[in-house]
């Protein structure tokens, strides 16, 4: 017992785990996301009513606007008009549809792990109630306010306090009231009942997707409970399901063991935790060293330019006053040769003088002046400048100095980021720095083809100011090594780890899913850019499935590529989503497409499939003679070799290798073989002999749930002729 209790952790110390991240308030009727994240109901509604009003204005301003181009963004509406527009049923409640034209928002970003949740047509309806985290969050609640009792809803006034709940009456009453409401032989006495609460909750989970059916199975693929119709034709028709008892003792076994793991491991975690203290503690003081530091050398900058501006500003105050010192001088010379005043008034006077020789005597010396200033008249020029030109301060190189000016440490090196690179004829490299690291000027990334003895020449690309770029011209069937580095001021940062790419053996065939030739509307959904399909297994297929008890079977559900091959070798590659039930890839001609699309196959025997898993002999002959198509199936997660292929017919290891995250198609039109590849190694899963006599396409058949994408550098030089 004493253990046991060691092992309870206090209520109070679990605040942060109950509270909403976008609210940043205790849970109220929290809800389980798909990505397993809870937020409360009402965050959820404002989350959908924001974006709902986001649509309507990126609609109105950019109707002729390019699909494919990003969305503007507006500002979000405050909680008041979220509120007022509610009321006033300017916008309806998200999870119902409206009969208006704009459609309804049901996307929303997760603020835990942002990623995007689609509610689908159901909305908020469609999501589970946290009702244990619901309950804690109760428990917390009482714990903080344990002063506050709960007081029986039973007596009569003044009501007593509460020391039971009942949840099925939803209601809490003292000893005497839960004796009289609760009599023993009396369906009542088996109600269930707990401690004080006011958190009432559903004794049995009922499914969102049909409201009167119990949950009672777990979705391994979704990880959500789900009720027996969902299996049968709903949304989880081909997920692997198992039982809730089952779930429920492995989840609880897995988190017993996570938790017993972390208790065991206290030590560790603190000492892991006082190691972090040291290092919160360091980082303070070295963060504030470095400030004070970084202060003194602007304190010394902020120095040397005033400095600098009271020398140069005294040197023109000085070349000022000397200016306007001459510059007066001239004019009180030029107010002498006014009449009645100056120069010319003092020689009036003079020749009034009647004694010729006191008259002599003074004229001489002002006879020079005069002429002086008749000459100065004649050829009159300012005694001084009054342009300053010589005084203009040009500060753009010091400015850009200024803009430049940034911390000498050598710039951490970025990391090369193998989930968004991509490489065919052409390689899309992307890196990402690491966080909280200083701005960067460039990058430089490095290539060099590895030859067979592992070495090669480094080549390095144009200086890249972004996070990534492409590299053209690269040769098939090769492999290439990547490098970057990023460099700030004159300093390069190490060079990032090495990553290999396999380029494909042929170029890189670029078309798009044909809408027209064989495409049933009814099961598949294509996106506007035609670069992904998806199979639902809606009613139609359910229906269609009771014609397999009589030895019949469900067709596929067939869509090509929008342009042929007649000659060469040529190179795609797409994704298949995990879910997929079942999804056969490869290549067909136009003369068996005509015949499939022609001749529906749901009431065919199996054996008409070439790869239908029907074990006779007959098709592994056939097998062995070429045909005009080749598919290869996929799903459920693996990929399935055909049974000719392989030493024994009856070899099923041999067959069936995990589905790759990206599969790759070869056709070599010319020497009739066709190649299918892990798009990731490049590596050769499977080849085969077909039968090219007339005009071939990629061909792609879907059976149930399941989608296939095409590689954006398959579609890219297509849609940018659309």
């Amino acid at each position: 017992m004493s253990r046991r209790n060691s092992l309870l952790v206090p209520i109070k110390n679990i605040e942060r785990e109950l509270i909403c991240p976008i609210c940043k308030e205790l849970f109220t009727h929290p809800l389980i996301l798909p990505c397993q994240h809870s937020v409360c109901h009402k965050c959820v509604k404002e989350l959908l009513l924001l974006n709902h009003e986001d649509s309507f204005s990126t609609d109105a301003g950019s109707e002729n606007s390019n699909p494919g181009s990003p969305r503007s963004r507006v500002p979000s509406p405050s909680m008041e008009r979220l509120d007022r527009l509610v009321r006033s049923g300017s916008i309806s409640s998200p999870g119902w549809r409206r009969s208006s034209v704009t459609p309804r928002v049901t996307t929303f970003p997760c603020p835990g792990c942002q990623h995007d949740i689609d509610l689908g047509e159901r909305g908020i309806s469609m999501l589970f109630r946290n009702f244990t985290l619901e309950s804690i969050v109760e428990r917390y609640r009482q714990a903080a306010r344990a002063a506050v009792a709960i007081m029986c809803n039973m007596c009569k006034p003044p009501p007593q306090e509460a020391t039971k709940s009942c949840m099925d009456c939803k209601a809490s009453y003292c000893n005497e009231c839960f004796k009289l409401h609760h009599p023993w032989g009396t369906p009542k006495a088996q109600h269930e009942y707990v401690g004080p609460t006011t958190n009432f909750r559903p004794k049995v989970l009922m499914c969102p997707e049909h409201e009167m059916e119990k949950v009672n199975m777990y979705c391994e693929v979704c990880r959500r409970p789900v009720c027996h119709l969902c299996k049968l034709g709903g949304s989880h028709a081909n997920h692997k399901v198992t039982s809730m008892a089952s779930a429920y003792k492995i989840l609880k076994e897995k988190l017993s063991k996570s938790i017993h793991y972390l208790i065991s491991k206290e030590d560790q975690v603190r000492s892991q935790i006082s190691e972090l203290d040291v290092l919160i503690r360091q980082t303070e003081e070295n963060g504030q060293l470095a400030e004070r530091r970084a202060n003194e050398h602007f304190e010394r900058l902020f120095e040397t330019l005033q400095e600098r501006k009271t020398e140069m500003l005294r040197s023109i105050e000085q070349s000022r006053n000397r200016r306007l010192d001459k510059l007066r001088g001239q004019v009180d010379e030029y107010q002498g040769m006014l009449e009645n005043s100056g120069l010319v008034g003092y020689a009036q006077e003079v020749l009034k003088e009647t004694d010729q020789s006191c008259f002599v005597q003074t004229a001489k010396q002002l006879h020079i002046r005069v002429q002086r200033a008749t000459e100065s008249l004649k050829t009159f020029q300012p005694a001084a400048n009054s342009s300053f030109d010589e005084f203009i301060l040009d500060t753009s190189k010091e400015e850009a100095l200024l803009k430049d000016l940034c911390f000498d440490g050598v710039p951490d090196p970025p990391m090369i980021d193998l989930s968004r690179s991509r490489v065919y004829n052409e390689g899309l490299i992307h890196w990402r720095l690491p966080e909280d690291t200083l701005p960067t000027d460039h990058h430089v990334l490095e290539y060099r083809k590895v030859d067979s003895e592992g070495e090669g020449h480094w080549q390095a690309a144009d200086r890249v100011y972004g996070a990534s770029t492409v590299v053209c011209d690269l040769d098939t069937g090769s492999v290439y090594a990547f490098r970057v580095r990023s460099c700030r001021n004159t300093m390069h940062s190490p060079y990032s780890p090495e990553v290999t790419f396999h380029t494909p053996p042929a170029p890189v065939f670029g078309f798009l899913f044909n809408e027209k030739c064989g495409f049933s509307a009814e099961r598949l959904m294509l996106t506007k850019r035609r670069d992904s399909v998806e199979s639902v297994a809606g009613m139609t297929f359910l229906l269609a499935a009771e014609r397999v008890q009589t030895g019949s079977y469900i067709c596929l559900d067939y869509i090509i590529g929008d342009t042929g091959i007649s000659q060469g070798r040529h190179f795609w590659a797409f994704r298949v989503e995990p879910h997929s039930f079942m999804v056969k890839v490869g290549v067909a001609s136009d003369s068996k497409l005509a015949e499939w699309f022609h001749n529906p196959r749901d009431t065919s025997s199996p054996r008409y499939d070439h790869d239908s898993g029907h074990d006779s002999g007959s098709e592994d002959t056939c097998y062995e003679l070429s045909q005009p198509f080749m598919l290869i199936t996929v799903g459920m997660g693996k990929l399935f070799i055909p049974k000719a292929s392989v030493g024994a017919a009856g070899d099923h290891g041999n067959r069936v290798l995990p589905m790759p995250q990206r599969v790759g198609v070869c056709l070599d039109y010319d020497a009739g073989r066709v190649f299918f590849y892990d798009a990731d190694s490049m590596r050769c899963l499977y080849e085969r002999q077909v039968d090219c006599t007339g005009t071939m396409y990629p061909a792609f058949g879907l059976m149930g749930s399941g989608a296939v994408h095409l590689e954006e550098f398959i579609t890219a030089k297509r849609l940018s002729y659309m």
